[in-house]
């Protein structure tokens, strides 16, 4: 049975400057904390010294930390008297780092899941207090998948505090440890050699940022299909066309030319006047 607990503050990233005319914008965070009556601190950087005293005098049990955006020093994790709990969305040790999900996308991976576990210094190698496992879908985006695992890591964090007095918190093996960093615009860039299934979960993984990048135009969503030509060329596929790579062919479904906005392959096609033998940008 699920005990209630008692908020004392919420802790987030400092305003920025966002949107048109670059306006001080809050974080969400802080927006849906002031609308349930919360406190709300917003320090520049937790490294600063002064921080892990503040954070202490909340006289809080547990911290739950969820990407927050910065290396936390060990003096805050131990500020709550009984640590820091992390809500992570991959399946530890597989995915340290800022962007878990991309990457199990990305590379591919058919399930991924939340885990809870205790902070260390480290990046993500604290022990596992509890996971939760559930599959990716063959066509699910970064962002579609995103949205799903959010509710799973409610209900996770509620087990994990539920159940903290009896939980055995387990160490994290070695053994099938990967990293999963911050994605930059570069990554999105499709290499037509590679083999099409490897390009179709890069757009995957990259939707809804960077984008999966051919030359000027973005691939939102594609499917690995049969199909053989030089890599990067236009390729008759049923009544479409689809674009050859290293092995077995892309065939686009949704994307964006620059200035515009998303649009099926077919339209895109139509307009664009390409047929086969056209090659896209190779890299």
């Amino acid at each position: 049975m699920r005990r209630a607990h008692t908020l004392v503050a919420v802790v987030t990233q400092p305003d920025r400057p966002a949107h048109r005319g670059q306006r001080l914008t809050p974080p969400p965070v802080k927006v849906a904390a002031l609308a349930a009556g919360l406190p709300v601190l917003q320090p520049p950087r937790l490294r600063d010294p002064e921080w892990p005293e503040r954070l202490r005098a909340l006289r809080a049990d547990v911290a739950v930390v969820v990407a927050f955006g910065q290396i936390l020093p060990q003096a805050v994790l131990d500020a709550p008297s009984r640590g820091s709990i992390n809500i992570h969305a991959s399946l530890l040790p597989r995915y340290r780092g800022a962007a878990p999900i991309q990457w199990a996308i990305i590379r591919g991976e058919t399930v991924t899941g939340i885990t809870t576990f205790q902070m260390d210094a480290g990046m993500d190698t604290g022990p596992v207090l509890l996971q939760a496992e559930t599959p990716i879908g063959s066509d699910e985006t970064a962002g579609e998948l995103s949205e799903r695992l959010a509710p799973l890591g409610a209900e996770v964090i509620l087990d994990t505090l539920a159940r903290l007095d009896t939980l055995t918190p387990t160490a994290q093996p070695t053994e099938g440890a990967t990293l999963a960093p911050r994605l930059k615009k570069q990554d999105g860039v499709l290499e037509w050699t590679r083999p099409a299934r490897e390009l179709a979960n890069l757009a995957r993984g990259c939707n809804p940022w960077p984008g999966a990048s051919a030359g000027a135009l973005t691939i939102w969503r594609a499917r690995a299909v049969a199909g053989h030509g030089a890599p990067g060329t236009l390729i008759a596929h049923d009544r479409t066309l689809a674009i050859a790579a290293g092995e077995g062919a892309l065939l686009p479904l949704e994307v964006q030319p620059p200035s515009r906005r998303a649009l099926p392959w077919d339209d895109y096609l139509r307009g664009a006047r390409l047929a086969a033998g056209a090659a896209l940008a190779v890299r």
